[in-house]
């Protein structure tokens, strides 16, 4: 079996010990990485996966573009092993150029964390700025949160309802702590949802009956490294009792398809 993880943060090696300990405080778990790209690497080479897509949000607008070109730095360093997507801001007034410049540094799509970049998923401001990233890249979106509504399933439902081509996903099945909600709003619509840091919360049973009611051809195994290891997320997909070839679908050909990356 081939593995594409779509699902991993990575941050600079000064402040992720800061980052990861304040989102272990968040989530209320301890994390099992520790961060940085070598850790990640490590992890990869011991789950056998290939390629790994990366991120980091950017929670101010003056972030915007040192975030970028971090992502893009590792890129460059393991273009074997990477794929990177961008980063943008709700208040960053550039984001046309930043569009552009993303294209030229090979970043294949853009990441957003609406709890933790503090925007509504349909917020009007941001209606816009999907428009221009386009059907031509990836969005991909942490879905619900506990502590708040900003990225409830229903409004990502808007945005799908508003731009029904652009090429969306939603992490976490959809919904992380609000699953019931993204069965009504999100399961068999035009979305791809990720299995990152989902089916311990859920359950085996439950995934396994969203993986059913969504289809196997636009659901993507996702880690949510430094969250889960992504040896402890495969077996995690495993254990839903997939057929193999619903399971090669998730691992990687789906990933593959929809960024035109091969592993």
């Amino acid at each position: 079996m081939k593995y594409f993880d779509i699902h991993a943060h990575v941050f600079p090696q000064a402040i992720a010990e800061k980052a990861v300990l304040y989102l272990e405080d968040y989530y209320h778990f301890k994390w099992e990485g520790n961060g940085l790209a070598e850790d990640l690497l490590r992890h990869m080479d011991l789950a056998g996966v290939q390629r790994t897509v990366i991120f980091s949000s950017a929670t101010k607008p003056e972030q915007v573009e040192a975030v970028n070109n971090f992502i893009a730095g590792l890129c460059r360093m393991y273009p074997e092993r990477f794929t990177g997507f961008g980063t943008l801001h709700r208040d960053y007034a550039g984001y046309r150029d930043e569009l552009r410049r993303m294209d030229e540094l090979g970043l294949k799509g853009v990441k957003f964390h609406p709890d933790f970049q503090n925007f509504d998923i349909d917020d009007p401001a941001m209606m816009k700025l999907y428009e221009a990233i386009g059907p031509e890249r990836v969005m991909l979106f942490h879905t619900g949160d506990k502590t708040g509504e900003k990225s409830a399933p229903e409004r990502l439902a808007k945005v799908l309802d508003t731009f029904p081509e652009l090429r969306i996903i939603a992490a976490h099945f959809g919904g992380y702590s609000m699953w019931e909600r993204a069965i009504k709003s999100l399961v068999g619509r035009n979305v791809w949802l990720d299995t990152s840091s989902a089916i311990p919360f859920l359950g085996s049973e439950a995934a396994a009956r969203i993986v059913k009611m969504h289809g196997a051809d636009r659901i993507l195994w996702g880690s949510d490294y430094p969250a889960v290891q992504p040896g402890s997320a495969a077996a995690h997909l495993r254990s839903l009792g997939l057929a193999e070839a619903e399971l090669e679908k998730i691992f990687y050909r789906n990933a593959e398809t929809l960024l035109g990356v091969p592993v």
